[in-house]
């Protein structure tokens, strides 16, 4: 077969299907392969009909039909499915050839897979795509990671399809090596999980707090969306609460209140478990998701143990305005965990991840997509070296004109009986982290005397451990002093 073709597609559901239009859209000519290799036929005979799009039936096919350097791309299943992929595409391959994973991977499998494959002369690319099908045909958040030397080859391509800002920047551009795309790909998806459990919590709080009907709460969504909240998920939540069903009633109240959840959620609260790094609302938000899923025990719960709700009787116009205040700066709480995460990571891999860079990705195109990460790249082109967002002067005036507003509608909740736990972990982030002195210096009191774990002291250097013998029968001996 004469090489023609400027990258390879490996996989042809709904992201690999839109990924390859928006190639052709934009003068990629791009070959297809699907192990249903039926599926090709359908894919060339529909969607991709009058389309310079090439349909191969094997993987030896796909890869004679590619330009030097061949460029092969992966939408499949993460895990296995991707390792089994990339062991048949390898003997095919030639020293300096791309193999590029689109999927959700797990960061430490794009690591491995980026150090493997370069002992076999083979360059590999770990690349987070979000946007969802729409994203993907129209202009998806690309974030590369993985071998340096491959990223040139792909760039034109990834620059090209991917969604822009206003000024025509590219929301894709390098992230760092290995694991590193998958990482922030992750972290994103954190961020998406805690970004739909505050909206939820504040759709609660509006449907059983104040009962409000569907219409009336999309109108209130649809209004957010004109100012600070300004955000895909703000957007079409007011578009999901306007659905009607067949029969005229809103689709949402006919929907099953257990949600999904696919890991990556879960990776970034893990990962963050393993950094030491406070993920408290992401960790909240995967946790409101397991609690869902627990739909029959609540059903049979609910009767047992009670669970009317009172209306609020305050001021409705107040409090919604208190809701807005609320759900932003929780959501600045969010994002700022994420960062959190993100410069431990770069830190202990060496990534040296571009921040700003990152926002200005998400800033169109995936699914977190807002107004305010403009102010966050503005934050880190002011101060590279920003150790926190809260610290930057935007956001910590924004946090301080929300805190009064924050705090009755979490005294609201609670008096209400309706859960918010992204939006009250968010507070008692904030709190804790404005906190010279924290309770933990009686924590480790307790740790030293049942388990003689020492303690620092504030009144001597950091770095010396001191151990009390607390009941005169404990003795001088210490465990080792060490933090996981």
């Amino acid at each position: 077969m004469t090489q023609q073709a400027d990258i390879g597609m490996i996989g042809l559901a709904v992201m690999g299907q839109n990924l390859v239009l928006n190639m052709d859209d934009h003068g990629f000519t791009v070959a297809v392969y699907n192990r249903t290799t039926g599926e090709v036929d359908r894919f060339l005979a529909n969607e991709a009909h009058g389309t310079n799009v090439i349909g191969t039936h094997s993987l030896a096919e796909l890869v004679a039909s590619l330009k030097r350097p061949r460029r092969v791309m992966m939408m499949v299943k993460a895990g296995a499915p991707v390792d089994q992929v990339i062991n048949q595409l390898v003997p095919l391959l030639e020293e300096g050839d791309i193999i590029i994973d689109g999927g959700n991977s797990h960061f430490p499998d794009s690591t491995r897979r980026t150090q493997e494959l370069a002992a076999k002369g083979i360059l590999f690319l770990g690349t987070g795509v979000s946007g969802g099908e729409v994203g993907a045909r129209f202009g998806p958040s690309i974030m590369p990671g993985g071998a340096p030397a491959a990223w040139p080859h792909v760039k034109p391509i990834f620059q090209g399809i991917a969604a822009r800002v206003a000024d025509g920047s590219p929301c894709c551009d390098w992230v760092g090596e290995e694991g590193a795309g998958h990482f922030v790909k992750m972290v994103h998806n954190g961020i998406e999980y805690g970004d739909m459990q505050l909206i939820c919590e504040a759709y609660d709080l509006l449907q059983h707090g104040l009962g409000m009907t569907a219409d009336e709460m999309s109108a209130v969504f649809k209004g957010w969306n004109t100012g600070k909240l300004d955000s895909y998920l703000i957007e079409i939540t007011a578009e999901i609460l306007a659905y009607k069903d067949a029969d005229g009633a809103p689709l949402v109240d006919k929907i099953l209140d257990a949600a999904g959840q696919k890991g990556t959620g879960k990776w970034t609260a893990v990962a963050a478990l393993d950094n030491g790094i406070p993920l408290t609302l992401i960790g909240e938000a995967v946790f409101a998701r397991a609690l869902s899923a627990l739909k029959e025990e609540r059903m049979a719960a609910a009767p047992v143990l009670g669970s009317p709700i009172p209306r609020y009787t305050g001021d409705r116009a107040a409090f919604i305005a208190d809701l807005s205040a609320a759900l932003f700066a929780s959501k600045i709480v969010s994002y700022t965990q994420g960062y959190m995460l993100m410069r431990s990571a770069s830190e202990e891999f060496g990534w040296k991840l571009a921040y700003g860079n990152i926002a200005l990705m998400w800033r169109g195109g995936c699914i977190i997509r807002a107004a305010y990460l403009d102010d966050i790249k503005a934050a880190f082109d002011t101060d590279p070296g920003l150790t926190n967002l809260l610290l930057a002067p935007f956001f910590r005036e924004q946090m301080q004109q929300a805190e009064a507003g924050w705090r009755r509608v979490m005294a609201a909740a609670v008096t209400l009986g309706i859960p918010v736990p992204a939006m009250s972990s968010a507070l008692a982030f904030y709190d804790g982290y404005r906190r010279g002195r924290l309770p933990a210096n009686l924590l480790q009191a307790q740790r030293d005397y049942f388990g003689a774990h020492t303690y620092e002291r504030v009144d001597k250097p950091r770095g010396e451990f001191f151990h009390t013998n607390w009941t005169g029968q404990g003795g001088d001996v210490t465990s080792t002093t060490y933090n996981v």
